[in-house]
């Protein structure tokens, strides 16, 4: 498995795609597929049946995963895309954005 420089909890803008130029949270982080699930982002419909959880049944919107290549990190402090680098801070690694040289 190869690392990835987006953890659940970032805000991601898609740079390619149905969605590009939109901007979500990350839900979730799927390393094994390089996907990531983004809040409002690729949302597809998914067809239910009833059940005892949902007993109407019916058409569901959620979200479907993207791929990690096509988001990139939202630089907090400018609020544009940026790529991000790590450093070590005392004795601690962090990210940083490679735009305005911050702390993410």
């Amino acid at each position: 498995m190869i690392k990835l420089k987006i953890k659940t909890g970032d805000t991601v803008k898609v740079i390619a795609g149905e969605d590009k130029g939109s901007e979500g949270k990350v839900l979730r982080v799927l390393r094994e597929k390089n996907k990531a699930v983004v809040e409002g982002i690729n949302m597809v419909s998914k067809h239910t049946k009833p059940s005892a959880k949902n007993p109407q049944g019916g058409i569901v919107k959620k979200e479907a995963p993207i791929h990690i290549s096509n988001l990139a990190i939202v630089d907090p402090s400018t609020k544009e895309a940026t790529r991000t680098g790590v450093r070590v801070e005392g004795d601690k690694k962090v990210r940083f954005s490679k735009k305005s040289n911050q702390v993410l």
